[in-house]
């Protein structure tokens, strides 16, 4: 028996106070509403961002070449996770999206997720490679999960030549993630990839996903971003695209492509934060710049940090 969750229910509703207005959320069904008519002072703006990613452990049994994870065995703790969510929602946080490496081998992931959807109003995602989704976890997660993203890099061969796992073995799991929740597909863009979007959007779409969110290549390690004319490639296959999922793309490679933002007022760490498996508060999971969280208050690290990068502009 499926347990459901009532979108009507005082706790799955966010406001959150921001430049463009008032933003309300509801994080069961996803919808979104601006009240731009309603001016909020900057003395109640949301201190949060809007959106905060948590690697909960650099464990991942695979070795995909374009990871930016560090490979290390580094986890947080369960008790400064729950501390952090709690001081987010308050704020005016909206969602936080569980990442890794891989999050389903956290120890703690279900009782995470549950403690999430319980305690706090933030919408609760994750990003996984889908590999251990199998019945006995979808049970324990459905319900405490509002939105998955399922890493498909290419399909068929190409998958197998990049994650090293079985392709039908991932679109067989696919039934388990739609059991949990809405879910939609990542798809790191490299001029090996490129040419089986089309086939990644029509597997993705008959399995049941929403969403396409494409992540341009960047630099990790020994791989180099994604080359100017695969982005102009990418760019042609985004104007002429008119299939059945939402496409969305990385704010960091957003320029030149044809994006629709209504918050544009609320860019960088006032949109986004990453908190990585060693407890560093940083701009995005890329970045190099970041303030350790230790036992001190989130908001405090992140005003740190905005000091630090206004700082480093100078």
């Amino acid at each position: 028996m499926k347990a459901s969750m009532d979108s009507h229910q005082p706790d799955t509703w966010q406001l959150r106070g921001g430049p463009a207005g008032l933003h309300i959320f509801n994080r069961n069904t996803g919808l979104n509403v601006l009240v731009d008519e309603i001016p909020v002072p900057s003395s109640l703006h949301s201190r949060a961002p809007r959106q905060v990613s948590i690697a909960l452990t650099n464990r991942c049994d695979l070795a995909c070449v374009h990871c930016y994870a560090p490979k290390s065995r580094d986890e947080l703790r369960f008790d400064a996770i729950t501390r952090w969510l709690a001081e987010l929602d308050a704020n005016g946080c909206l969602g936080i999206g569980f990442g890794g490496g891989e999050p389903t081998l956290y120890p703690e992931f279900a009782r995470l997720c549950q403690h999430a959807a319980r305690e706090t109003r933030l919408s609760v995602s994750f990003t996984t490679h889908g590999h251990h989704i199998d019945r006995e976890l979808a049970e324990r997660l459905r319900g405490t999960v509002n939105f998955i993203r399922v890493s498909m890099d290419g399909v068929g061969a190409t998958y197998e030549s990049i994650r090293r796992k079985s392709f039908p073995e991932l679109i067989a799991n696919l039934d388990n993630v739609r059991d949990i929740s809405r879910f939609g597909v990542n798809v790191v863009i490299n001029k090996r990839t490129l040419p089986d979007l089309d086939e990644v959007v029509r597997i993705a779409a008959d399995a049941g996903a929403c969403e396409l969110l494409l992540l341009p290549q960047m630099p990790v390690r020994n791989v180099q971003a994604i080359p100017e004319d695969a982005l102009q490639d990418l760019c042609r296959w985004v104007n002429a695209y008119k299939g059945p999922l939402t496409l969305c793309i990385n704010e960091a490679s957003a320029d030149g492509f044809p994006i629709c933002d209504p918050l544009a007022g609320e860019r960088g760490l006032r949109a986004y934060a990453h908190i990585d498996a060693m407890g560093v508060l940083k701009p995005s999971s890329y970045s190099k710049t970041g303030v350790q969280l230790g036992e001190g208050s989130v908001l405090q690290v992140l005003d740190q940090l905005a000091d630090e990068l206004v700082e480093n502009d100078r």
